[in-house]
């Protein structure tokens, strides 16, 4: 690695160079085949059929018009669990799972979007600053990142592998358009691969290319966040929005406040014998930004006494010499939430040299570390938070045995009584594996999904087993896709 954001296979490896570089605007693709698999290409080339189809049935004035194709993908963490909100290191992956929109533009403010996952609504544009009638809605978003991508100076100084906090970026103005779209989304939402921030920057993607401003995905995944921040109004760090917009798989550094530190890898857990798993285990992210705000916020309680303001560059020696003062000051909880984060921003760039040195079983002991540590140490496999443990399956739901519509989340398992079935999947999957593979919570946690490295010769018996327990389509096999963000140029003509 180095820190122009170019990763090779190793340095030094003497392996076949694998260099992966962060482009500066919107990759443009001719065809589907740069994007997808070769088993999945006529699947993809009729669903971008069935897009097509879907905007001229919505916006059939401009059927004569042949629109431009938008993708971005879903994303998973492979580690740093809970680490970007304090400075600490990520390491996350763009998956095959994605949200594809068809778009044109429009010579007013006017955006129209047509979205099974996000509903259908149209807003105007002249007027930018948050609403607090859109607040936690699609609308919301959507304003955010025009706000965003419109006080960009002209011509981004950002080197595209650090990405700027954004202050001063509200100098200048680059103008933005309404634009008409028509959006398919196969990244589930509640299944902690961030439906929300792909969706985000899917739509700065239309914007930027629809407008001719030259902005990085680097950029856009800043843009993506600020609009989640303050126009959606929930408190998110950076690492999902750069995950979709990048693409691979990216080394995030989040040390210095003013930019991140980016650095790309190349991974396929099928060369090494294993797939990935996204196992759903039913309940639902509903109510629990209490316990998703409680964790930075203890965090960095144990920072401020220690006279900083996140844990970024605090060292395990540092909270046991403080350890008794931390405890009786910020509770118990916070210290292990600290302790977690010291070791757990480690681990990512421990990943990164099992990688180079293709060492996989050293890859999932760290991988099973990090699982343990969230598990112990930042506690975000239980809920805690009264509104989660009162919506559970009525009496009627649980005596019958069946799952009613309000009481399944993703994958349509029903929601436990005690919320612990993150805990369940984890129990089952570490029975299942033995001494291979690994798994760990996926995400934020304390609901929703774990994450699972399954022997692709026990692929079957695995599916079988998580849908025994928590229901048909809970589980997802997913790979890392090489393209964040992209802009795909008319890959339909030649068949109209």
């Amino acid at each position: 690695m180095n820190s122009k954001g170019i990763l090779t296979s190793g340095p030094g490896s003497g392996q076949d160079a694998v260099e992966l570089a962060i482009s500066k605007s919107i990759p443009k693709l001719r065809f589907l085949a740069d994007l997808y698999d070769p088993d999945e290409l006529t699947v993809q080339m009729r669903r971008y059929e069935r897009i097509e189809a879907g905007f001229f049935k919505r916006f059939p004035e401009r059927s004569a018009e042949s629109p431009l194709f938008f993708s971005t993908p879903g994303r998973t963490e492979l580690c740093g669990n809970h680490t970007d909100h304090n400075g600490g290191m990520v390491l996350a992956a763009a998956v095959n799972l994605d949200m594809v929109a068809a778009a044109l533009p429009r010579p007013d403010s006017l955006v129209r979007i047509h979205s099974e996952g996000f509903g259908s609504f149209e807003l105007d544009l002249c007027k930018l600053f948050p609403r607090p009638e859109e607040k936690a809605s699609s609308q919301a978003l959507v304003r955010g990142m025009a706000e965003g991508l419109s006080k960009l100076p002209g011509k981004e100084s950002t080197p595209p592998e650090r990405i700027s906090s954004g202050e001063g970026s509200d100098k200048g103005s680059m103008a933005v358009r309404g634009f008409d779209a028509c959006i398919d989304s196969r990244v589930p939402p509640g299944s902690g691969l961030s439906s929300s921030a792909a969706f985000e920057v899917l739509i700065g993607s239309i914007f930027a290319v629809f407008a001719g401003i030259e902005v990085s995905p680097a950029r856009l995944a800043v843009i993506g966040r600020e609009a989640e921040n303050r126009h959606f109004g929930k408190p998110s760090g950076l690492m999902d929005q750069t995950a979709c917009a990048l693409g691979s798989l990216a080394l995030i550094d989040f040390a210095d406040p003013r930019q991140a530190v980016i650095n790309l890898l190349s991974f396929d857990p099928g060369e090494f014998g294993y797939n990935l798993a996204i196992v759903g285990t039913g309940d639902s992210h509903a109510d629990l930004t209490e316990d998703y705000a409680s964790i930075p916020g203890e965090m960095k309680a144990v920072a401020a006494l220690l006279g900083k303001q996140r844990l970024c560059g605090i060292s395990r020696s540092q909270l046991l010499s403080r350890a008794a003062e931390i405890r009786a000051s910020c509770g118990d909880r916070a210290f292990l939430r600290a302790w977690h984060f010291t070791g757990e921003t480690l681990r990512p760039l421990a990943l990164a040299k099992a990688l180079e040195s293709k060492d996989i079983g050293a890859y999932l002991k760290v991988v099973r570390a990090s699982g343990d540590s969230s598990y112990k140490y930042l506690q975000n496999i239980y809920p805690s938070s009264a509104t989660f443990m009162d919506t559970k399956r009525s009496v009627a739901d649980r005596g019958s045995g069946e799952v009613s519509e309000k009481s399944a989340g993703f994958g349509g398992a029903a929601k436990q009584d005690t919320g612990q079935s993150l805990a369940i999947a984890l129990a089952l999957t570490e029975d299942f594996l033995g001494e291979t593979g690994a798994c760990r919570i996926h995400g934020g946690g304390f609901a929703g999904t774990i994450q699972a490295y399954i022997p692709a010769h026990r692929k079957e018996e695995y599916q079988a087993l998580m849908e025994r327990h928590f229901g048909i389509h809970s589980l997802y096999w997913i790979k890392i896709r090489r393209y964040g963000a992209v802009c795909i140029e008319h890959p339909l003509r030649s068949s109209r």
